[in-house]
């Protein structure tokens, strides 16, 4: 996943501390109730879409726009499926970050599926009995997104 001008911006200052960073992810289904898939080029796994907003962008918006450039897919966020703070990640570059996701379940409404960036080998629809092997934090995410619960967030401890 190419890094972010801004994020490149605050490492020349902070070098490899940790970054606390927004992040937004894409439980996104077509007409046929499969879901979008990216194998990422950074690990080889397949993924839901997910991405970081821009400074300033709202998490739908950036959702919508990181699912185009990385699938070429069009869609329109239905509602947010869940609210979590990752863990945080060391990459190989020694650089920390920790995620607030905000996942979203999506609709397709056009576009054909395709790798459109560098950030993914692969692209496609999978339905929901053929998944391919994935993170928990990809199948956690699809499993929210199918039921029609509330919003999903960590528990307040001692609530």
């Amino acid at each position: 996943m190419p890094t972010p001008d801004f994020i490149r911006d605050l490492r020349a200052s902070i070098g490899h501390e940790l970054l606390y960073l927004p992040g937004v992810s894409a439980v996104v289904f077509d007409d046929q109730d499969r879901v979008l898939l990216g194998r990422r080029a950074d690990n080889g796994r397949w993924t839901i879409i997910c991405g970081i907003p821009e400074p300033g962008e709202q998490p739908a918006t950036a959702v919508v726009r990181e699912v185009e450039e990385e699938t070429a897919v069009r869609c329109v966020p239905e509602r947010v499926v869940l609210v979590r703070t990752l863990e945080p990640v060391t990459y190989p570059n020694d650089d920390k970050c920790q995620f607030v996701d905000v996942c979203f379940r999506c609709r397709a409404v056009g576009g054909e599926a395709r790798v459109n960036d560098d950030e993914s080998l692969d692209v496609g629809w999978f339905p929901l009995d053929a998944l391919p092997e994935m993170e928990d934090f990809s199948r956690s995410r699809i499993k929210q997104a199918l039921e029609d619960g509330p919003t999903w967030f960590e528990p307040i401890i001692g609530e």
